[in-house]
């Protein structure tokens, strides 16, 4: 099987921890289940009752949480996506 290496890429990261540690974390409501029953951009009148209200960061994927001492990265195009520390540490280290 064919090999292949990631290229180097340098990337903007910030550690989130609490509201305001970055502009594009936002609040949603979620479903029990996970699911984004509310997030910016929807109409007002959704019924958000029984949701849990969180973090969370539209991603090209869709809203996704975000827990505290996640990373935020900005990509290659400026979008934006959450990382779980333990994978942020494997797979980046600081740009010269």
């Amino acid at each position: 099987m064919p090999k292949f290496r990631k290229k180097p890429v340098v990337i903007e990261a910030v550690q989130w921890f609490k509201k305001g540690d970055h502009p594009a974390v936002e609040e949603c409501f979620f479903t029990d289940d996970g699911r984004v029953r509310w997030a910016p951009g929807d109409r007002d009148e959704t019924n958000i009752y029984g949701c849990i209200q969180k973090p969370a960061i539209r991603t090209l994927e869709g809203w996704h949480e975000v827990l505290a001492g996640d990373w935020i990265i900005t990509g290659v195009q400026g979008e934006h996506y959450p990382c779980k520390p333990d994978i942020f540490a494997a797979t980046y280290e600081p740009a010269e």
